[in-house]
């Protein structure tokens, strides 16, 4: 199934897929192409000081207006969209990152598509992943905090106690099923515990494109996403968006079924020695009723525990 998806629904039976790739993974060309058109789409004339014009087929920039802001022959530009980033300067990468005014998230995803050569190898992907003992010794120490540790496609390494309290029993789940993707987009139990869960998915989603990119030799993350794109129309609406974003914190509204709605916030931090290992800590504002209820759920988390031993 290809990394690169455009949802089957929008394509006749006998026709492939745009930007179809291999089972061995990214197909970067069609990321690239669909990534620029998609960033170009959204900017209108006038947030770039052009005239406005009624007469335009499709929203956004033209590629020409587009090559005149980055300061490139339009002939120059077209040869990006169609995927030759990897000819391009970084200079020229910069001038078209900056008139298409992407964020520090976009700005260096461009450069992974266009000019994947610069990544290989600061991103060797391992074959297996594992956490650290030590890690999961620092996660059973937080107390009063759910935390947890994800790695490679969003698949969850490492938890504490309070962490399956609040968002759902993982150790129950098969090794396979211990993923944040297939959970927040196939799973309602666990859709259910988030009020804010079109933000949640796009954050999920948005992590999936940067891993696809980083590691376009991914086949199971490839099959991830094929899985994702068959089953659920939601991952298929935000997949086709290209958003890319790594949110390091935040807010998240939760819905639990014993203590009710929780508001929490969140640090992610990467985790030294594995670039693709994310500990994922989560806490509430002191006296609220939120971090009273954490503090019920450790003493039930602990009950349970010890009824179990």
């Amino acid at each position: 199934m290809p990394s690169h998806i455009t949802p089957r629904s929008a394509q006749p039976p006998s026709r492939p897929p745009a930007g179809s790739s291999s089972e061995s993974g990214l197909d970067r060309r069609a990321e690239l192409r669909e990534f620029l058109r998609s960033r170009r789409a959204r900017l209108r004339p006038e947030d770039v000081g052009l005239p406005s014009s009624t007469r335009r087929r499709v929203p956004g920039l033209r590629r020409e207006e587009l090559a005149q802001l980055a300061g490139v022959s339009f002939a120059y530009y077209t040869r990006l969209e169609q995927g030759h980033g990897t000819t391009m300067s970084a200079e020229v990468l910069d001038a078209v990152a900056r008139a298409l005014r992407l964020s520090g998230d976009e700005h260096a995803h461009l450069f992974r598509l266009a000019r994947p050569e610069l990544h290989a190898n600061r991103h060797a992907m391992p074959h297996t992943q594992r956490l650290r003992p030590g890690i999961q010794l620092l996660l059973d120490a937080f107390d009063g905090v759910p935390a947890y540790v994800f790695g490679r496609r969003l698949d969850v390494l490492g938890w504490n106690r309070l962490a399956i309290t609040v968002f759902g029993d993982w150790s129950r789940l098969p090794p396979r099923e211990r993923n944040l993707a297939r959970l927040f987009f196939l799973s309602p139990a666990a859709r259910d515990r988030f009020a804010d869960l079109e933000a949640k998915m796009l954050d999920v989603v948005s992590v999936l494109r940067v891993d696809a990119c980083t590691h376009p030799e991914d086949t199971e993350l490839v099959a991830l996403i094929g899985e994702l794109a068959e089953k659920s129309n939601d991952f298929r609406r935000l997949w086709a968006r290209h958003d890319v974003r790594r949110r390091g914190h935040g807010v998240q509204r939760l819905r639990h079924p014993v203590v009710g709605e929780l508001t929490l916030s969140f640090e992610a931090m990467g985790l030294q020695g594995d670039a693709d290992q994310t500990l994922v800590v989560h806490h509430a504002e002191p006296g609220s009723t939120s971090r009273k209820a954490l503090w019920l759920l450790t003493g039930l988390s602990a009950l349970r525990t010890e009824s179990a031993c």
